[in-house]
């Protein structure tokens, strides 16, 4: 499966994942929003006619029998009210009224005659008790029938409670507005679930046809074609490509080329190889903190491949060099870190257990590029001769002004063929599991690079079966 179309299985995974958590989180909490819009609505509507029955009651002009007909004439007009998608034509808000002891005093509605005690009712008792009041109930046995929402509001007369007005309302058009929503809300996620993940697709699509341009560019110089930059753009891919022209055109007519472009596509595998098990990686499912470090493991990889590109110039020299450029103290625990966690996805795939001795108080000095590029080349061989769900051991040490890094595989070991040969340019062994050889130029650039801080590299085979490579340079 190719990058790209892995790239868009992850991108449509993660992507449907945020969108039914969204919609199924919209979805859960709609019916909450539109009943908090009713309550708040009853409140108002409660509170108003509560002040007018208080108001009747105080100047004694309160008739149970009056208000009786006026909601009975309401509820008997024919009215037709097109509220959106809602044809409403009756009306079915309910209101009774009872006395400061909880009794019936009034119910628009006659579902229970003056005098029942309706005291036990949370909308009632609560308001009583100088609280707010509210419930809902299902009205009678049937399991299908509708709730009502209740919100009370105290009858107050000279500050001091005197009764209670509950008003009703039936969730049957809140059902019906729910259903309208949510078929909404589904079909706007479907579609722009689509969208997105065809406009990921042109993306993607964009994004990879420069990478394979740049690509099939660079296998030419290095099968030694005569070969022109494809047209690229101006993000960071066109400045990898003119980069990789301008290193050509440097190296192009040097005793040495064919061994430079050799060294670059050396160096350009582990990032891709990383690059290639991280995408592998996050089509499994994982925590998203999990996926995000991947993620950010490719972008990291990407940036990796640019600075091979930008620095192969001034390696290039290398070997006529006669010491360091750059040349700064360096800790080495943050060598080994960034090296580590840049192939912890191919790690992660060969199921290594990785087993790091890091003096995290040791520091060198020379140049960090380099470094990176030499203990890179050292685990990235460890890993290649080590077999699924084998150990390798990482240590740093220090004896007087030297500082060894170390790393120990349980691999096949070196053949006794081979050990004056290690460090030759093109030379080198069958990679265990498969018939895959390297180029022959890591161990080779990593002896450079120890060279060049006056240092060394050893490689020798362990007791009990594997390898130990030892690179030694001075301490700062």
């Amino acid at each position: 499966m190719k990058l790209a179309a892995r790239i868009l299985i992850a991108f449509f995974l993660i992507l449907s994942l945020g969108f039914y958590y969204i919609t199924h989180d919209t979805l859960t909490s709609i019916r909450g929003r539109y009943l908090e819009g009713v309550e708040e609505s009853l409140v108002d509507g409660a509170r108003i006619m509560a002040a007018i029955v208080s108001h009747d009651m105080e100047t004694g002009t309160f008739a149970p029998d009056k208000l009786r007909g006026a909601f009975a004439h309401a509820y008997a007009r024919e009215f037709a009210s097109k509220i959106y998608h809602l044809n409403k034509t009756s009306v079915d808000m309910r209101v009774y009224i009872t006395d400061n002891r909880g009794i019936l005093l009034f119910d628009s509605l006659d579902k229970e005659p003056a005098g029942t005690d309706y005291s036990q009712w949370r909308d009632v008792s609560l308001t009583l008790e100088g609280k707010y009041g509210a419930r809902s109930s299902r009205e009678g046995v049937d399991p299908n029938a509708p709730t009502v929402l209740y919100v009370a509001a105290p009858i107050l007369i000279e500050d001091q409670i005197k009764g209670v007005l509950t008003v009703g309302k039936p969730t049957t058009n809140i059902n019906s507005f729910l259903l309208i929503a949510k078929s909404k809300i589904i079909k706007r996620s479907i579609i722009a679930l689509t969208v997105a993940l065809v406009a990921g697709l042109f993306l993607i699509l964009f994004i990879t046809r420069p990478i394979k341009r740049l690509t099939r560019y660079a296998e030419d110089i290095r099968n030694g074609k005569k070969a022109a930059l494809p047209s690229l753009d101006q993000s960071e891919i066109g400045e990898m490509g003119r980069a990789f022209e301008s290193m050509k055109e440097a190296l192009e007519g040097r005793q040495y080329v064919e061994t430079y472009v050799q060294t670059l596509t050396h160096e350009i595998k582990s990032p891709i190889s990383a690059i290639q098990g991280a995408a592998e990686l996050l089509e499994e499912e994982m925590p998203a903190p999990q996926r995000l470090r991947f993620i950010r493991n490719i972008q990291n990889e990407s940036r990796r491949i640019r600075e091979l590109v930008d620095r192969m110039l001034e390696l290039a020299a290398i070997e006529n060099m006669k010491g360091l450029k750059q040349v700064e103290p360096v800790a080495f625990h943050c060598l080994t870190d960034s090296v580590t966690e840049r192939l912890l996805p191919l790690v992660t795939q060969k199921r290594i257990h990785l087993v790091q001795e890091i003096n995290r108080d040791l520091t060198v000095t020379g140049d960090i590029f380099l470094l990176k590029q030499a203990i890179s080349n050292l685990i990235q061989n460890a890993l290649d001769f080590s077999s699924p769900g084998e150990t390798i051991r990482i240590a740093t040490d220090s004896t007087g002004s030297l500082a060894f890094f170390s790393v120990e595989d349980r691999g096949p070991g070196i053949p006794d063929y081979a050990q004056s040969r290690l460090f030759e340019k093109f030379f080198s062994l069958q990679r265990p599991g498969n018939a895959k050889k390297s180029t022959g130029l890591g161990l080779n650039f990593v002896k450079e690079i120890a060279e060049l801080h006056r240092g060394d590299i050893t490689i020798e085979n362990r007791t009990g079966g594997g390898a130990r490579a030892t690179l030694t340079v001075p301490v700062a």
